[in-house]
């Protein structure tokens, strides 16, 4: 159940550069989580428009938590933040911050994208330090490899649109590939609405029946807002669908 659990991040919280200019300040997305027909937990996303270092940046911060039957024999409560420079899309800084069970980590990362390297700190052993490594052109984060998807126009998303990344996740980097492979009308609790189909290629493993067992619903607008997430699991499926949202930027079409 932990290593199902763990996948809360891979699946919410989802080059070169690209302006994000299409996330309001104080846009809140709510998903609730489901393993097969337990009502798992949920997750949030807030924005605030801030400043870095003197710099514009759009602040995100994500939560997840275990909730009911599962949260009394497993607990989670993890924390992402995000600062991403609003005139590139890339992140500035980073945090990871989660207890799922009896583990518990906390790392933090600082980008120089000028001459890709990060700083990564070990903030739960502070023995450790904190450490520079090598990273690649372009680097996402967690969150801000999400909202750099979402800084996209309909012209730049759409059906056959593949784009590559590379995803620095706890103290690793990670190269991802989503691919857009159709449209569909999805129910929701809030009617139907006309969704994108994303595909993330994915590592295959104990966890995952195939390399790609991800599936991720997004509006089909300016908005690329997350509807529906599945994943095949090794045993059983995870799902995350909308469950509330708050001051998008474009009014959504739901039909009834």
């Amino acid at each position: 159940m932990k290593k199902i659990l763990n996948l809360f991040a891979v699946f919410i919280f989802f080059l070169g550069s690209a302006q994000i200019d299409n996330i309001a300040d104080g846009e809140s997305i709510t998903l609730r989580i489901h393993y097969g027909f337990l009502n798992a937990g949920t997750a949030n996303l807030t924005t605030k428009k801030t400043t870095y270092k003197g710099a514009p940046h759009l602040y995100v911060k994500g939560t997840g938590q275990t909730t009911g039957a599962v949260k009394a024999f497993f607990k989670v409560e993890d924390l992402y933040e995000s600062f991403i420079d609003t005139a590139t899309g890339l992140p500035s800084y980073y945090v990871r911050n989660v207890r799922e069970g009896g583990y518990r980590q906390h790392f933090e990362t600082a980008f120089n994208h000028d001459n890709n390297t990060l700083i990564l700190t070990d903030k739960k052993t502070p023995a450790n330090g904190s450490k520079v490594i090598k990273s690649v052109k372009g680097v996402q984060d967690m969150l801000s490899c999400f909202y750099y998807l979402r800084s996209k126009n309909p012209d730049e998303l759409k059906v056959g649109t593949v784009i590559n990344m590379n995803v620095w996740i706890d103290d690793e980097m990670f190269p991802f590939q989503l691919k857009v492979t159709g449209t569909e009308n999805l129910k929701t609790k809030f009617g139907t609405i006309n969704c994108l189909k994303i595909i993330p290629s994915v590592k295959s493993g104990r966890v995952f029946k195939e390399k790609e067992g991800v599936t991720m619903w997004v509006s089909n607008d300016a908005n690329h807002l997350p509807m529906l997430l599945k994943a095949e699991l090794a045993v059983g499926s995870l799902k995350a669908s909308i469950d509330d949202y708050k001051n998008v930027k474009y009014p959504l079409k739901f039909t009834k």
